[in-house]
């Protein structure tokens, strides 16, 4: 009896290390198991600033290349119009009325005597309790890493990333711009005209490099090609002698696109070097719509802070080899609120925010359809006009007035809540969205603002209600007559 007890004492420890070597074993193993995920957000990048989505100017052969051996969707939506909220609803997988985060800074912009109603007041940092994609995917294994833009906060290492390279909170590289020495923070500085997208493509590929065993996720959000357009003097060059159209015809911009475009190529070259290829899913996207003034996205109607098409239609591409048919198109909308629920259905994690406004998009990748659904987008904020004389804005003042939107299926309606004005349209027969068919077709508007009103009501989206006692018709009606007598 003692020596069994003897032999008991003495095999026990070595029975537990076999179980505790043999669960490490099945969590490495498991780990092994998930694919590396990149996520390629462009700041900016309008609809059509890319040969696959029918640019003739912007030269784009790595993305075509991820184009075709991947999958693209042609009716893919960012969450909202500018770069802050629409980031806090892909980290978070909620809407904005869930976070507060409407807009950049302050929700009042304008002149005061233009503005009829005082806006939602604006939430500028994503909250720490808000789980992340970030923290999600670090819950079953994932390194993290994020390598450019985060603009919800001042570190986004408290949302989840073990790694942040030019992370804070400012939402552009500022006057200095592209060229080191650079005014961006958590970065150390380069050689003396190093390219800033180029650095931040080097840091990503360093990171994925020293990850090894574990599945990486690489937040790769560019500053390019927002402002200030700074390029190479040889890109400059090279497109200003190329020429354009009279949509597309910059330049510097163009030169941003290309760099981004080559870097792009660097991370797929890494990837097939390295083995890596077949078990990385890469997505291609950008924040929110083109600014107008910089680069046209007809038949689009205005650009970036605007919840007309040209301001919330959006690139994407996805690749995932033998996962998701190469060169292949889909018509399915989707927005980047289904990011978060399509990385947390492949990675399989468990930890997530108790509510998710997108749907994963993993059928779709697969071939399938997707349920029919609705997309919605609430503003309840004012933005001011960028060049009145391109943005397209229902009046020139502003690119926005506060307002919601719902896509159904073709159909399209805008609620402006300044004078409970609607904009209905056929997005099928008018994608450019110039015939207003609210009156003609009451019916349908009707329908959908009973939609509307309920999502509004299920989600707690706040309506501003209340008169702005500085509001002065007279000035404003003056001021948009005059501007539209410049603009003829």
């Amino acid at each position: 009896m003692f020596k069994r007890y003897v032999y008991f004492l003495l095999v026990l420890p070595m029975f537990v290390a076999l179980l505790s070597c043999n669960g490490k074993t099945g969590d490495q193993n498991k780990r092994k198991q998930l694919p590396n995920i990149i996520y390629i957000n462009v700041d900016d990048l309008g609809w059509k600033d890319t040969e696959v989505f029918g640019s003739t100017f912007y030269e784009t052969p790595n993305i075509n290349k991820l184009a075709q051996e991947g999958m693209t969707f042609t009716r893919g939506y960012a969450s909202a119009a500018n770069c802050a909220p629409s980031r806090a609803c892909l980290m978070s997988g909620q809407n904005t009325p869930r976070h507060g985060i409407y807009t950049v800074a302050n929700s009042d912009r304008g002149d005061s005597r233009t503005r009829k109603i005082i806006p939602i007041q604006n939430t500028t940092v994503l909250k720490d309790s808000v789980i992340t994609i970030a923290e999600m995917l670090k819950a079953v294994g994932y390194n993290t890493g994020t390598f450019g833009k985060w603009h919800l906060g001042e570190d986004p290492r408290t949302q989840g990333f073990n790694v942040n390279i030019g992370g804070g909170e400012q939402g552009n590289p500022g006057a200095k711009g592209y060229f080191a020495p650079y005014n961006v923070p958590s970065i150390e500085q380069g050689a003396n005209e190093e390219n800033l997208t180029e650095r931040l493509t080097t840091e990503a590929i360093s990171f994925m490099e020293e990850a090894k065993e574990i599945p990486f996720f690489v937040y790769l959000p560019y500053y390019a090609v927002h402002t200030p357009l700074q390029t190479f003097k040889k890109l400059e060059e090279k497109y200003t002698e190329k020429g354009g159209d009279e949509f597309q015809h910059n330049a510097k911009y163009a030169g941003m696109v290309e760099t981004v475009d080559t870097n792009i190529g660097r991370i797929m070259s890494f990837l097939k070097e390295k083995g890596l290829e077949e078990n990385t899913l890469i997505i291609f996207t950008s924040d929110n719509g083109g600014i107008r003034d910089v680069s046209f996205q007809d038949p689009l109607r205005a650009g970036k802070g605007s919840y007309y098409e040209g301001g919330i239609r959006v690139p994407y591409i996805f690749k995932w080899k033998n996962v998701i048919s190469a060169n292949t198109k889909s018509i399915e909308p989707i927005t980047n609120l289904d990011i978060y629920p399509t990385l947390k259905e492949i990675s399989g994690s468990k930890v997530s925010n108790t509510i998710l406004d997108g749907i994963s998009l993993l059928p779709a990748l697969k071939g399938n359809k997707l349920p029919n659904r609705e997309l919605y987008f609430h503003f309840p904020v004012y933005l001011q006009a960028y060049k009145p004389k391109t943005d397209q804005g229902r009046d020139p003042l502003f690119r926005t007035r506060p307002g919601s939107v719902i896509i159904d299926g073709e159909w399209k309606l805008h609620h402006f809540f300044e004078d409970d004005e609607y904009e209905l349209y056929n997005l099928n027969e008018d994608l450019g969205e110039q015939h207003n068919l609210a009156s003609k077709n009451s019916e349908k508007t009707e329908q959908l603002l009973r939609k509307l009103e309920r999502w509004r009501k299920e989600v707690g989206a706040p309506i501003p209600v209340d008169p702005n006692p500085d509001y002065d018709h007279e000035f404003e009606a003056e001021k948009i007559a005059k501007l539209k007598i410049n603009l003829r």
